[in-house]
């Protein structure tokens, strides 16, 4: 099998993104890797600061209190006791590995360097001889291996491991936990398979991790595995077992799939591995397959935020359209999974959809997971929040957002996916370069006629203007593509001073031989708009969202006046059209608020909860219009937990 460079190489490999397609791969766009394209300013800016100055850190010192280093300390023989927590410990400390190696490979940092290599020897210290490694298992399981997959995660650990030691690899250059990974990969290559063990693990994402480590190191065997692993699913594996097969995505095979379903971060986290093996195999009848469940779950399974997973009962997906605000289960980690794969999709196919839902998903379902300050996390991201709600369990969040979990997924998936975020601002292909996400800073591309320099200037998502100006040029004619937003009717362009036509949902093209200082400015229109669901999403049936830019906004207790709660808010879809926008820097970190006017009853006697159909309420109460401010829907629960309502009922 492969073998790697020495710990102490520290030679940086070119592809330095979470997702590096091979030369040969069936992609129509390639990465631009982090630190070739990079946000300096701005929106996004600050939360990647906020990330690097606290999460980082603070997930370091977790990891050590909530017992996942001391796991594998005991499984490695240097420490006694008993391992604590969940039986995918493992997991999180190799999501925060790969946070802190993408955000060395921002900014280096020498704390954060050490901190990855002394963690990096924990984990190597706890490793089998023969390659295996998951440290609760390795205790509390007496060394038993495998004897329970679908609920074991034991490959799930593996694949994260994969994935920071990567993501170590090409932001620092370092081999160490590439050593380990590559030891625990050719450990799995010899026990699974085709005439081999013959099973699947219950949560997906070692798909994904065995193509980046293919993609790292060469090794085809890891990529096979890993194309094995996809097409074994919806073959009876799990259900033998006597597992129920849906939950796991294992009741139909991925190639026959129109949908997805079950848990909802396995299912998207198998179908953005399916994405890696259908774009390194060249298989296009996995891709079409895909797309297929891509657009299954947009046009029935997604929340307005991108949001998914509509069930607290096993973090699922719901039936189509079930999707109720009040029990939305959204999980943060859930979020992650739909972007990444998003993410594939959109490299494969050079669609434009693909870039918006990663927009909106990153804003609207992503962000509120994570507080402003960001150090406390949400676990499940509802819609809505009824007065008096009462807090029950760890992940309700009637708590407010919480500084770690029991389950501890999301925060480190968090902190990871903002470090890792430059890498989905650009792509090249053979015609030039894309922009697919707005955001202040710079983007450096090698393209056939030489190397290219673009400054991007935008007050993103406040303002619509996009600024990208061309500092170095290369030779020849190159296009430059903006991604123009499906919402964004209306936008227009100027092309080194000519005005020229865009339209929503597709991307704006201009191809040119560029001169130094030649400047292309996009402006997308930010007034208010209104939208209303399916009439077969029956939960919202009657209300309507409000939305500006990329931004899905709702009201919340600390803005509304004494005697009204979000519960009573109702509002005239005419009126919300004339909302004004009011940007301000005081608030929440800085924010455009929506002045809205709502409507309430005044002088309205309680009436019955049920009555006859027809009837009007008792002692009909006059309607009083009051301004509340709207705030972005990530921004909620910063200031204090109460009412918050997205879908704003018609009075």
């Amino acid at each position: 099998m492969t073998t790697t460079a020495s710990p102490t190489s520290t030679t940086a490999p070119a592809a330095v993104a979470p997702a590096a397609p091979t030369a040969d791969a069936a992609v129509v766009l390639r990465p631009v890797p982090s630190g070739e394209a990079r946000i300096t300013g701005g929106f996004w800016h600050e939360r990647q600061d906020a990330n690097r100055r606290q999460a980082i850190r603070t997930g370091y010192e977790k990891l050590e209190t909530a017992g996942n280093l001391q796991n594998l300390r005991i499984a490695a023989g240097t420490a006694a006791g008993e391992v604590r927590g969940p039986i995918f410990m493992d997991s999180d400390v190799y999501k925060w590995l790969e946070a802190a190696a993408w955000e060395y490979g921002r900014e280096p940092d020498e704390e954060v360097l050490g901190w990855i290599r002394e963690i990096s020897d924990v984990v190597a210290a706890a490793q089998a001889e023969d390659g295996y490694l998951d440290s609760v298992q390795q205790v509390r399981g007496n060394g038993a291996r495998y004897v329970d997959l679908p609920w074991s995660h034991e490959h799930y650990c593996a694949g994260h491991l994969f994935q920071a030691a990567v993501a170590i690899r090409r932001a620092t250059g370092e081999t160490r936990l590439l050593d380990v990974a590559v030891k625990l990969a050719d450990h799995l290559v010899a026990t699974f398979g085709p005439g081999r063990t013959e099973e699947v693990d219950g949560h997906p994402v070692v798909e994904m991790g065995l193509v980046e480590l293919y993609r790292e190191t060469g090794d085809r065997a890891y990529l096979d595995l890993a194309q094995w692993f996809v097409d074994a699913r919806g073959h009876g594996i799990i259900e033998r077992h006597g597992k129920e097969p849906t939950y796991f995505s294992d009741r139909v095979p991925v190639r026959e799939a129109t949908t997805v379903e079950g848990h909802s971060v396995r299912a998207v986290y198998l179908t953005a591995g399916a994405a890696d093996v259908a774009a390194e195999t060249g298989d296009a009848e996995l891709l079409a397959a895909l797309t297929r469940q891509w657009e299954g779950m947009t046009s029935t399974k997604t929340y307005v935020t991108g949001g998914i997973g509509a069930r607290w009962d096993f973090e699922q997906f719901g039936d189509h359209y079930e999707l109720g605000p009040d029990r939305a289960y959204a999980e943060s980690c859930a979020a992650i999974g739909s972007v990444q794969w998003s993410w594939r999709m959109l490299l494969a196919t050079g669609e434009t959809r693909y870039a918006d839902l990663v927009e909106r998903t990153l804003y609207n379902a992503f962000l509120p997971g994570v507080s402003l300050a960001g150090t406390e996390y949400f676990y499940v991201n509802p819609l809505q929040l009824r007065d008096g709600a009462h807090p029950d369990e760890e992940r309700s969040p009637a708590h407010g957002r919480r500084p770690w979990f029991d389950c501890a997924c999301c925060p480190p998936n968090i902190m990871r996916t903002l470090s890792s975020l430059d890498a989905y601002v650009a792509t090249t292909s053979a015609d030039g370069v894309q922009l697919h996400q707005f955001a202040t800073g710079s983007v450096h591309a090698d393209l056939p006629g030489g190397p290219v320099e673009l400054v991007v200037s935008t007050d993103y998502p406040w303002d619509g203007t996009v600024r990208v100006e061309v500092r170095e040029p290369g030779q020849g004619e190159w296009e430059l593509a903006l991604r123009v937003p499906g919402w964004a009717g209306g936008a227009t362009a100027v092309v080194a001073g000519e005005q020229v036509a865009v339209t929503a949902g597709q991307y704006l093209r201009a191809r040119r031989t560029w001169a130094a200082g030649d400047v292309v400015e996009l402006v997308l229109p930010m007034g208010v708009r209104v939208l209303e669901a399916d009439p077969r999403v029956d939960a919202v049936r009657g209300a309507v969202v409000v939305e500006r830019g990329p931004l899905v906004y709702c009201v919340e207790q600390p803005d509304l006046p004494a005697g009204l709660t979000a519960d009573d808010v109702r509002v005239r879809v005419a009126e919300l059209r004339g909302a004004r926008a009011e940007h301000r820097p005081d608030l929440l970190g800085g924010v455009s608020v929506l002045r809205l006017p709502v409507h309430r009853a005044v002088g309205a006697a309680a009436g019955p909860l049920y009555r006859p159909a027809g009837d009007e309420a008792p002692e009909q109460a006059q309607e009083e219009v009051v301004e509340v401010p709207a705030v972005p829907y990530y921004a909620w629960a910063n200031r204090e937990v109460g009412s918050m309502r997205v879908w704003l009922p018609r009075a």
